[in-house]
């Protein structure tokens, strides 16, 4: 057997009688109120938990596309260096001169 009581905020909660003694058994509110407040807390950690999977996930496609990047100006580094040597080392400009010969 249940019976209707109404509650503060108008809504109705049915509370079992326990049918032994005709007494009411006790449900408390601040109960259902804990279960909510867990419930939310649950909900809210999901939310940050996918919210950082997503973020954890931004930074290592960030990370791979530096590191790409990083590899392509090395190569390109390397490149421009030869140039220049090959530059200088066909530059009379950048020759060593032997000045002890050049003063006699």
């Amino acid at each position: 057997m249940h019976v209707s009581k109404t509650l503060e905020k108008g809504s109705k909660m049915e509370l079992p009688l326990d049918e032994e003694d005709d007494t009411f058994t006790n449900i408390s509110l601040a109960d259902d109120s804990e279960h909510l407040s867990r419930t939310r807390s649950l909900k809210v950690e999901r939310a940050r938990s996918t919210m950082m999977n997503a973020d954890m996930d931004d930074l290592s496609a960030r990370v791979d596309a530096v590191k790409e990047e990083n590899l392509k100006l090395k190569s390109e580094n390397q490149v421009l260096g030869q140039y220049i040597e090959n530059l200088m080392s066909a530059s009379s400009v950048f020759q060593t001169t032997d000045t002890k010969s050049k003063r006699k």
